[in-house]
């Protein structure tokens, strides 16, 4: 979907009924955080929507960047931090372009199911960008729908959902051979992820450390 259409959404759609804005962070970034394993440092939200973990983040004394395409996104994000009183820096940019909106590089980068709002071709330069938007040894976590997830039809690599989005479904030899070009790979695994209005999913979740 194109980024108008994505703002677009934002602009219609209730932030309640958006599937993907979910206010509570998910349990694998609070439990990197919480173990320790991820310490307050210099992190970006790729995709970060609303903000709603970054705001947390930054609550924790992280110094957080959220990048989005969506200009209507970022303003409620803006706007989220406010009323949480943190600072955070917010960015409009599109994550498969150039990225010089964004300052600096970085020690934490995730996404969190936005990568499977990308297609194939799109991912490569997608993860090129991640690369360049790091550190070396910065760590980087994304989760994704996973193929064998049973949601959307149950079936298929690229499925429609009820909003109109096209999203694809991966693999996890696909996510290893997208990063490891540019990360080693700490931690590869499917998992299951609950979804906002019910039910459950089945996600890949890959935690690397930068080349």
């Amino acid at each position: 979907m194109q980024t108008e259409e994505i703002d677009a959404l934002y602009k219609k759609v209730p932030l309640a009924r958006i599937p993907w804005n979910i206010e509570s962070p998910p349990d694998v970034l609070t439990g990197l955080v919480k173990s320790g394993r991820i310490r307050p440092c210099r992190a970006i939200d790729l995709g970060c929507g609303a903000g709603n973990y970054a705001v947390w983040l930054a609550g924790l004394g992280f110094d957080v960047t959220g990048v989005d395409s969506s200009p209507t996104a970022i303003q409620i994000a803006r706007e989220n931090a406010e009323k949480k009183g943190v600072r955070c820096t917010f960015v409009v940019a599109d994550l498969l372009a150039d990225l010089q909106p964004v300052e600096g590089t970085f020690d934490f980068a995730y996404d969190y199911e936005f990568l499977h709002h990308l297609l194939m071709e799109e991912r490569v330069v997608y993860i090129k960008n991640v690369y360049r938007l790091t550190r070396p040894h910065a760590t980087y976590l994304s989760v994704c729908f996973s193929d064998e997830d049973p949601q959307f039809g149950g079936h298929g690599k690229i499925r429609k959902t009820p909003l109109g989005t096209l999203l694809y479904f991966s693999s996890e030899d696909e996510i290893r051979d997208l990063v490891s070009p540019h990360f080693r790979i700490l931690e590869l695994k499917t998992m299951k992820v609950a979804a906002k209005f019910g039910g459950i999913h089945k996600a890949i979740c890959v935690l690397c450390e930068r080349k």
